[in-house]
């Protein structure tokens, strides 16, 4: 964050979760108008893309700056799109700027939300409001055909590996990122499975900024992953795992979504004793709380280890589907927390009588107890652990909720 007009240039976004219901959000840089900078020309198409993709826009204006002949502009592009659109008026952060907030009226798009960003005032009458857009969240039910999405920065081979499956151009592949154009679909069939392939590169136009490449590419990714069951993350080898890469996996991960790791053009990569060793320590060093996912060296112009790439998948898509039976998880899990239960709290033992799995798309399991609010979060991820040390959930996302028994 900062106060410099400007300096949103790395894309922010992420899942947002309000009451019983979940959203992605993404935050585009400030509209500029009649400008030759680069990145503000940039900025303007990727504004224009964010309204097109989004259901619910949020126009934020400054109470300090107060309304400005930009507001006004950007006001007529807004009514253009016949979305439903919250003025958020933001550092709202004393009475005084509060009571400048009702300038805003001037716009005609109803009432000001007043806020105060970095302390959060305000935001939930906002988020509210948002939300009334959206359904309730629900649990998925199982798909017909199981869809494998590839996903990833642009240029890193998600094309190349598409096509070489299908061993048809179905997508049009060069060196210059940004040729995708949209999601291309495919039917699959591997090891006694049926799968919709996606190739979700999912670039829109080419561009000569960078910027732009990897606002669309994300634009694609949110979308590809939301549709996937499981997500095939290809990572560069030639450049690493960069921060782009660790935010497109972070929001799989919170989508809940299988997740296998592809580190593309090995071949190019000159080799020591302990080359491939040392680079998955940098990979798990960036993703820490992912250490389950799976990572696989690949070359798509060898084919060295493709197919391994898919038949990981396919395991992670079995894994996300595992239903362990109540009796076998109690056996299992009871001994170990009976070895190391939960820390008391002020004086009031805790303890996990009952064990099982919910009934539910992604694998979720709750722990009865006395005291379910007081488990806190280093007891949880202990129990996670040793799940995943005796069941198979490896490249899953599994969820432990605490109930009063």
């Amino acid at each position: 964050m900062d106060n410099e007009s400007g300096v949103t240039r790395d894309r922010h976004y992420g899942k947002v979760q309000w009451t019983n219901k979940s959203f992605n959000v993404i935050d585009t840089g400030g509209y500029v108008v009649g400008s030759e900078d680069t990145f503000e020309t940039a900025i303007r198409e990727q504004v224009a893309t964010s309204l097109e993709e989004a259901s619910v826009i949020l126009f934020v204006v400054d109470c300090i700056t107060g309304l400005t002949d930009l507001d006004k502009d950007f006001a007529k592009v807004l009514r253009r799109t016949n979305k439903p659109v919250y003025l958020v008026a933001n550092k709202a952060d004393d009475s005084e700027k509060l009571m400048m907030a009702a300038e805003f009226y001037e716009l005609n798009m109803g009432d000001p939300y007043p806020i105060a960003a970095t302390s959060g005032s305000g935001t939930g009458d906002l988020l509210d409001a948002v939300v009334t857009n959206f359904p309730v969240d629900v649990e998925e039910e199982a798909p017909e055909i199981p869809r494998i999405s590839v996903i990833g920065r642009p240029n890193v081979g998600k094309s190349s590996l598409v096509n070489l499956l299908l061993n048809d151009t179905r997508s049009i592949v060069t060196d210059i990122a940004g040729t995708t154009r949209d999601a291309v679909d495919a039917h699959y069939r591997a090891f006694g499975h049926d799968f919709i392939l996606t190739d979700t590169a999912g670039i829109r136009r080419k561009s000569r900024v960078r910027e732009d490449i990897e606002f669309y590419s994300v634009m694609r990714s949110i979308k590809a992953i939301e549709n996937a069951d499981v997500c095939v993350m290809i990572v560069d080898a030639s450049r690493g795992m960069e921060a782009q890469d660790v935010n497109i996996i972070n929001l799989a991960h919170k989508n809940k979504k299988g997740l296998v790791i592809m580190v593309n053009k090995w071949d190019l990569i000159e080799k020591e004793t302990n080359t491939a060793r040392d680079f998955e320590r940098e990979i798990r060093s960036k993703i820490p709380h992912l250490n389950f996912v799976p990572i696989i060296f690949t070359s798509v112009l060898t084919k060295q280890r493709v197919m391994k790439v898919m038949e990981k998948a396919v395991e992670v898509y079995e894994n996300k589907r595992t239903k362990i039976p109540t009796s076998k998880l109690n056996e299992v899990m009871l001994k170990e927390i009976e070895n190391f239960p939960p820390p008391s709290y002020r004086g009031k033992y805790i303890k996990i009588k009952y064990i099982t799995q919910l009934p539910t798309y992604n694998p979720t399991f709750a722990f009865f107890c006395n005291f379910p609010k007081h488990i806190k979060e280093p007891y949880r991820r202990f129990l996670e652990n040793k799940m995943r040390e005796y069941f198979e959930f490896e490249g899953v996302t599994i969820q432990l909720i605490f109930r009063s028994k």
